[in-house]
């Protein structure tokens, strides 16, 4: 009997000892991160190649706000090359020659772009100095003496072509833009000129300007949305993409003689863009593949793709060559990881990785990788969407919930990483990012689904997709907020007003909330889409100012009942801070609870890490408290530099 007890007591000892040594569950070890852990993430974008290929240009966000940076071709630090403490400064292109600098600056993201001149001294001059002027890079000449910029300083409507001798660095005006064209790609012997016209949001004309004769030429036969992309390196031919006959956007090359077209490249998704690299080796396409990009690069003479398989299993965004084509730099990440910079030596098959922008704090283990999904509308039309589970979330665990709207009309949500998406659902929110009818990507039927009818089928589609979370057995259906910016925060204002029993809380991030008095004060730049995007929404001088008016959230303040946070930068050109100003003051009155966040030095988007802790910090205190609705995190009332916060 003593031995049968004995055994007894050992099995259970032995059961202890299993139960002891069970390995946690990520759930169980999942370690929140603050604002200030997410946001100390680096962003790291350009790319160019100095002339020796030494090293490359690149800007980045790890002061605070983008600067100029080197950083060896085969790895090392990053050395700083400006410091600015204001506006952001991105890196446009070493010269070809020599290690002087073009960079891009404007004035705290009203997107009046500057390009400035970057001496070997140090010394920085503005060469596009033109008050209320906006200048744009256009790409180095074909002997590498000049480059082209296009501005709207002789009328702020439409682009003028230039070309910057490099040694006076003095503008010498290439084409005078009087018809109001767009100004697409130049040939590399300078006598071609591509032009673009939008007849519609969906259709866009495509030209061939003859600079020595001043001869035009359609390019395009029938109505389609048509995009110049790149001569091919002997000026015979144009490559360009069209959408005719098709769902999706394919690749053709005119030839400029013949006046024939020849389909190059088709594929099941959109194509979009392609280019020949400096001399011409290889040709890079990009394919926009349900919601994240596919690159090809083709070795022209053979048509066989270029051998990259030391790069297998790396997800690369983009990518981009020396300019003799002996290296080739690129971006790679995911949904969980933001992208890193690498180098890859064609030659010796070594890969160099410049960059390690994860905050060293951060387990990508303990961030959320993204999956697409796909659920029926109300009519039944298959809405495609980028789903983030917290790992927090279960059955016995539900999670609180979000609807999230891209940016557009037009945009689409893609599977790249976000902060802040990261951020909330560390936090423990299900973020759903809906491409609804009307994004990019899906089909031009899908594309042209919402054309005069934002408000109702997008919004539906939004809803839908707020069904499809509450099915889910981890989320909490009866927790679930709308959060967008620009478009999106039209959505998620269209959501609280139009709809107002569907959504528990929404996030406006400089969303339009008057689509009236928005298509009458866009930006004069805008002139060559203005009918395009009028075609889209609506014309604001016309009878269609009636539903204009109808669909705008500020004109019916009186119909939200549910708690709102809104975000708003003070330079934006696109949104206007009245914009905000006003649907904040009319919803207040509603007695339901609005907090406003101001930023002085903010466009549209916020660049200034400051801002971003600021702004991204107090979305989630509010989630907390209305969503979530956890008495422990209670909505800050205080003031913070850089910010006006109002709550109410």
């Amino acid at each position: 009997m003593k031995k049968l007890i004995l055994a007894t007591g050992m099995t259970l000892a032995l059961l202890s000892c299993k139960q002891e040594t069970k390995e946690p569950t990520l759930a169980e070890t999942l370690q929140s991160y603050t604002i200030e852990q997410m946001m100390d993430n680096e962003n790291v974008g350009g790319g160019s190649f100095s002339p020796d290929k030494s090293k490359l240009l690149v800007h980045s966000n790890r002061s605070g706000i983008y600067n100029l940076y080197t950083v060896p071709a085969a790895g090392g630090e990053f050395k700083p090359v400006t410091a600015s403490d204001s506006s952001s400064v991105f890196a446009i292109s070493y010269f070809p020659e020599d290690e002087r600098i073009l960079f891009r600056m404007d004035n705290n993201g009203d997107e009046i772009y500057h390009i400035y001149l970057l001496d070997e001294g140090g010394t920085h001059k503005d060469l596009t100095p033109w008050e209320g002027a906006r200048s744009l890079f256009r790409g180095w000449s074909e002997d590498q003496k000049a480059f082209y910029i296009a501005s709207n300083r002789r009328d702020p409507r439409y682009n003028d072509l230039y070309k910057v001798d490099l040694q006076t660095l003095e503008p010498a005006m290439l084409y005078e833009n009087i018809e109001g064209y767009g100004i697409g790609s130049i040939s590399h012997n300078e006598r071609y000129l591509v032009l673009s016209r939008p007849v519609s949001r969906d259709e866009v004309d495509l030209f061939l300007l003859d600079l020595s004769t001043q001869e035009i030429t359609r390019i395009n036969e029938n109505p389609a949305s048509n995009e110049d992309q790149d001569f091919t390196p002997d000026d015979s031919r144009l490559l360009y993409t069209t959408d005719e006959g098709s769902e999706y956007a394919y690749l053709m090359v005119y030839n400029l003689q013949t006046g024939e077209h020849t389909k190059v490249m088709e594929r099941d998704w959109d194509i979009w863009g392609s280019y020949f690299t400096e001399k011409g080796t290889y040709r890079v396409t990009t394919i926009n593949e349900d919601a994240k990009n596919t690159i090809e690069i083709e070795v022209v003479d053979s048509g066989e793709p270029l051998d990259l398989n030391a790069l297998q299993g790396m997800n690369i965004t983009s990518v981009g060559f020396s300019r003799d084509e002996s290296k080739l730099r690129f971006f790679a990440g995911d949904s969980n990881s933001p992208s890193n910079l690498f180098v890859y030596d064609l030659d010796t098959k070594e890969v160099h990785q410049l960059s390690d922008v994860l905050n060293p704090e951060i387990d990508p283990e303990h961030l959320v990788k993204a999956e697409v999904v796909r659920f029926p509308s109300f009519d039944g039309l298959e809405i495609p969407a980028i789903y983030y589970k917290p790992h927090q979330a279960s059955e016995q665990t539900p999670a609180p919930a979000l609807v999230w709207v891209h940016g557009g009309p037009g945009g689409q949500s893609r599977q790249g990483f976000s902060p802040l998406i990261q951020y909330l659902v560390n936090h423990g929110y299900a973020v759903l990012a809906v491409n609804n009818r009307g994004s990019t990507g899906y089909g031009k039927t899908f594309y042209q689904g919402d054309d005069q009818n934002h408000g109702d089928k997008d919004l539906k589609d939004c809803i839908a997709g707020k069904d499809w979370l509450a099915q889910q057995s981890v989320v909490e259906g009866d927790k679930i907020g709308i959060i967008g910016g620009s478009y999106g925060g039209y959505m998620t204002m269209a959501a609280l007003t139009f709809a107002p029993e569907e959504f528990d809380v929404g996030v406006n991030i400089f969303g339009v909330t008057n689509w009236i008095r928005t298509l009458r004060s866009i930006p004069a730049w805008w002139e060559v889409g203005r009918k395009a995007l009028y075609t889209e929404m609506g014309d604001p001088y016309s009878s269609d100012s009636v539903r204009l008016r109808a669909i705008s959230p500020l004109f019916h303040t009186e119909q939200v009942t549910k708690p709102l946070i809104v975000l708003q930068g003070s330079q934006d050109p696109r949104v206007l801070q009245e914009e905000s100003d006003e649907v904040v003051a009319g919803d207040r009155k509603n007695g339901v609870p609005v907090e406003y966040v101001l930023f002085e030095d903010e466009g549209h988007g916020f660049l200034k890490k400051e801002n971003q802790i600021e702004g991204y910090s107090k979305i989630l205190g509010f989630l907390d408290t209305y969503l979530k609705k956890d008495p422990g995190t209670p909505i800050r009332d205080d003031a913070m530099e850089g910010a006006k916060v109002e709550s109410e």
